[in-house]
């Protein structure tokens, strides 16, 4: 089992920057894929970025110019920085972590409980 808790979501203003963490706990942390998904409300999961044990990243074409996504094996955690925030980037982030790098929602191995990200306009 992997536990995922992720932190840093919060209220900004559009143009501001956060940073979400995910913090892992439980099997060998480096030999996952971690990735980061999102829900709007009323919407589907939405693959947002991952990156591999080897730090092979992917970012969605939403994300791409703006967020970066980084990962600390030492210390079992991941991050996403996220720039120059919009409106419609407004969901809860969920952190996953799966044995092989995958967009699709339904072949993530683990989630966490996810953070709230709130954009204002």
């Amino acid at each position: 089992q992997v536990q995922l808790v992720e932190s840093g979501g919060g209220l900004v203003q559009a143009g501001g920057s956060l940073r979400l963490s995910c913090a892992a706990s439980g099997r060998t942390f480096v030999n996952y894929a971690l990735g980061w998904f999102r829900q709007a409300p009323g919407k589907e999961h939405e693959f947002v970025a991952d990156i591999t044990w080897d730090y092979t990243y992917t970012l969605s074409a939403a994300a791409k110019g703006r967020f970066t996504i980084s990962r600390d094996n030492s210390k079992n955690t991941m991050y996403l920085q996220m720039n120059s925030l919009k409106p419609e980037d407004t969901a809860v982030y969920y952190c996953t972590a799966t044995s092989m790098a995958t967009r699709e929602p339904k072949s993530i191995d683990y989630w966490g409980k996810g953070t709230l990200v709130t954009v204002s306009s």
